[in-house]
């Protein structure tokens, strides 16, 4: 008798696993990997969203806590920290040795603080006037944040800001640069960062505002350097498709009421 209870029990648990879910068999998904830049000094950067092909232009600017180090020298000419430069260098692991007739670079901080505490330094997209600051519209649903890192095990670490489609700008743990060399940090987006909402269109894209370097109390900041390359996102760029979508896409409104001939 126990014997068949267990039988049947055991039945019942594997037809549930062998039914589909309702849920799951009616989503749709297009996983594509986006460079959305690789600091490589380029400022023309294009992509495709699953819809429109994306064309922007941006470099890259800093900003620092109040104790940023300015060092004068017997001239009286002044260096503000933090510093940036383009330098002739890339991690081996997306790239390979081979140096001969290519012009792959990485983008390189040199930063100094006064004083240890939690000081910070911002590494934000700016037009090209190289203070006006440009925040990267990020195509589809975002799944994580990708981004290399050089670090010499100062014990520092990263976050990177979006803002989503209400204007809520969302902090995401990046990782610590605790690590000697290259790295890859890789970020989830979390649940609660909204993509999508009730009303058309329905698709609420986020954008990137910048990336902060956070210093630890106990670390020395008198002179450290990190550097940056290959900053992509995983997203699902599928469009989901209705009769009449076209009424719903923000890049064709404005065609459309421009082109209807009634300016009332």
């Amino acid at each position: 008798m126990k014997y068949g209870i267990i039988k049947a029990v055991c039945l019942v648990i594997m037809a549930c696993m062998t039914i589909p879910s309702a849920a799951g068999s009616d989503v749709t998904v297009d996983l594509s990997t986006i460079v959305l830049d690789s600091f490589d000094g380029t400022t023309v950067h294009e992509w495709f969203d699953g819809r429109h092909h994306r064309r922007y232009e941006f470099t890259w600017a800093l900003a620092a806590s109040r104790f940023a180090t300015t060092l004068t020298d017997d001239d009286g000419n002044e260096t503000s920290f933090p510093r940036s430069a383009h330098v002739n260098s890339w991690p081996i692991a997306l790239f390979g040795h081979n140096r001969e007739g290519r012009d792959l670079r990485s983008f390189g901080i040199n930063g100094r603080f006064d004083r240890q505490g939690y000081n910070w330094i911002d590494i934000f997209p700016v037009e090209l006037d190289g203070t006006t600051p440009f925040e990267i519209p990020m195509p589809g649903r975002i799944r994580h944040l990708d981004l290399w890192v050089w670090g010499s095990n100062y014990d520092f670490y990263m976050e990177a800001f979006v803002r989503d489609y209400q204007g809520i700008v969302h902090r995401i743990w990046l990782g610590h640069t605790r690590h000697s060399g290259w790295r890859s940090l890789r970020a989830n987006i979390p649940n609660h960062i909204r993509q999508d909402r009730r009303l058309l269109p329905s698709h609420g894209q986020l954008h990137f505002v910048k990336f902060r370097l956070w210093t630890q109390p106990t670390e020395r900041v008198d002179n450290f350097y990190v550097y940056f390359n290959r900053f992509k996102i995983l997203t699902d760029t599928f469009n989901r498709f209705f009769d009449g979508d076209e009424l719903a896409d923000p890049d064709l409104i404005p065609e459309f009421w421009a082109n209807s001939g009634n300016t009332n």
